[in-house]
């Protein structure tokens, strides 16, 4: 991108902050900064209030006028919420049917025990369902770090079981997510029909976009951003973006005096 962009979106687990934790006090700040340079697009697996939890509550000094501009996509870019009058509200919901939702939580939880990535030993939920999205956590939502790291690092299991359920779920879309899980969505809505809508929604054109994320490999659930065109830029971590946007929003503000 030659020129600087006039929107800045972000993944969030392993983006922002570490998988399903709170920012850290320097990304934070990082964030609040930003807000006030660009608007700021935030789409993720998780639901709103992992939002809420993950990055509302911890940006501390933040003006509502700065919160009109931030755009929070839940459940990759199935649901839309938006800062109004003091409140954020849900602008729009694509909900899978009971029946879809019923054909994804049997497809999901049958292909796991088969594979043998059925935990025993979990911290809390294995399946959830989001309303426009079921996921499956192999750990339980709240599954410490280190353990969902040291379960499949290599990101084979997760892969391995996306495939194998998505063969099951032809009318449906089946994408890795965070570090131990796997998403199930409407086909075509997915983080690419999400960034389109944005586009529409905001008048702010997909080439004038810039993307953050770190799971920009073929099967993540950020890859259909990179296909999509978007201009992207992959981090391994909040470390890696912190440093990225400690060189950008100078820049965006030097751009906007």
């Amino acid at each position: 991108m030659t020129s600087l962009p006039r929107l800045v979106a972000f993944d969030l687990d392993d983006t922002l902050a570490a998988s399903k934790s709170p920012l850290d006090p320097r990304m934070a700040a990082l964030m609040v900064r930003l807000l006030g340079a660009a608007p700021v697009c935030v789409i993720s697996g998780g639901q709103i209030a992992q939002f809420h939890m993950q990055l509302i509550d911890n940006l501390d000094n933040v003006t509502d006028e700065a919160l009109a501009g931030l755009h929070l996509m839940p459940t990759c870019g199935t649901q839309y919420y938006r800062h109004v009058d003091g409140a954020w509200i849900q602008i729009y919901a694509e909900l899978l049917t009971d029946t879809e939702k019923t054909s994804a939580l049997t497809a999901v939880e049958a292909t796991a025990r088969e594979l043998g990535y059925w935990e025993s030993d979990t911290w809390g939920p294995i399946l959830e369902d989001r309303g426009s999205q079921i996921t499956f956590s192999a750990l339980g939502q709240a599954a410490p770090v280190a353990a969902k790291a040291a379960w499949d690092p290599s990101g084979e299991k997760k892969n391995t079981l996306r495939e194998a359920v998505q063969t099951l779920l032809p009318e449906l879309e089946v994408r890795s997510g965070g570090s131990t899980s796997v998403d199930i969505t409407r086909r075509g809505i997915d983080k690419a029909y999400g960034m389109k809508k944005l586009a529409a929604l905001t008048g702010v054109s997909l080439d004038e976009m810039l993307f953050v994320g770190d799971r920009l490999d073929e099967h993540g659930n950020d890859y259909p951003v990179k296909v999509l065109g978007v201009e992207c830029v992959a981090v391994g971590d909040w470390e890696d973006t912190a440093a990225f946007l400690e060189t950008l929003i100078p820049r965006l503000e030097a751009g906007a005096r």
